[in-house]
């Protein structure tokens, strides 16, 4: 039986994934912030996975709220953006088979993955590792590399996908192994690896600091 995942968290089956997120709802009662810091980096990763997850997060993820389901019957998960905006969302929705449009973003964030990694080297060698936000100090294991000075992943992607011809027109290898689908089509992945570099712009900030802003 395949592997499935939230996040970089792995899970035997899909009952064990769920499971994972009724026991947070479970933790907190109707109204209560979720304040563990495993759980909310749980629920940031799985509101990701929501089909719907750039409308869903907006400006950013401020926290998280346990709340009754519009029935009441339940609970569910509800965020707070940092705008104050509230967002309620369904957690099934988020764990349905990804469309072959999360497929190809995910494929992407693989395909541009070293450019990214260059990136933070370049920046670890010149002794900058600093919040580009704060201007505070940053620890190797506690940076993340960002789009926040520039235009998000999400729009240089889908900038990339209208000028291929659409979401479709992009074919992706087995995903033998969690996120390494590839582009089918080398020479398409070589205009995808260029656009990515004229377009990003990339800065680091605390992971903290990273979570706090748009992450689809």
């Amino acid at each position: 039986m395949a592997e499935v995942w939230i996040g970089p968290r792995r899970y035997a089956t899909k009952k064990a994934r769920q499971g994972a997120v009724q026991d947070i709802l479970a933790r907190y009662a109707h109204g209560q912030v979720v304040d563990q810091e495993d759980d909310d980096l749980l629920l940031r990763d799985l509101l990701n996975m929501h089909p719907d997850a750039t409308e869903k997060v907006g400006p950013g993820v401020d926290y998280f709220r346990v709340i009754a389901t519009p029935r009441g019957n339940h609970k569910g998960p509800e965020a707070v953006l940092v705008n104050g905006d509230k967002v309620a969302f369904s957690y099934q929705k988020c764990l349905e088979v990804p469309t072959h449009r999360q497929r190809v973003l995910a494929a992407m964030r693989t395909e541009i993955q070293p450019q990214v990694n260059s990136y933070f080297e370049s920046r670890n060698e010149a002794n900058t590792l600093v919040s580009d936000e704060t201007g505070q100090p940053l620890d190797t294991s506690d940076t993340h590399v960002s789009y926040f000075r520039g235009p998000r992943f999400h729009d240089i992607a889908v900038q990339f996908a209208g000028e291929a011809g659409g979401w479709d027109a992009v074919d992706l290898t087995s995903e033998t192994a969690r996120g390494l689908a590839l582009f089918t089509d080398r020479k398409l992945a070589e205009r995808w690896h260029a656009h990515h570099r004229e377009h990003a712009v990339l800065g680091l900030l605390s992971s903290k600091e990273n979570l706090r802003r748009p992450q689809a």
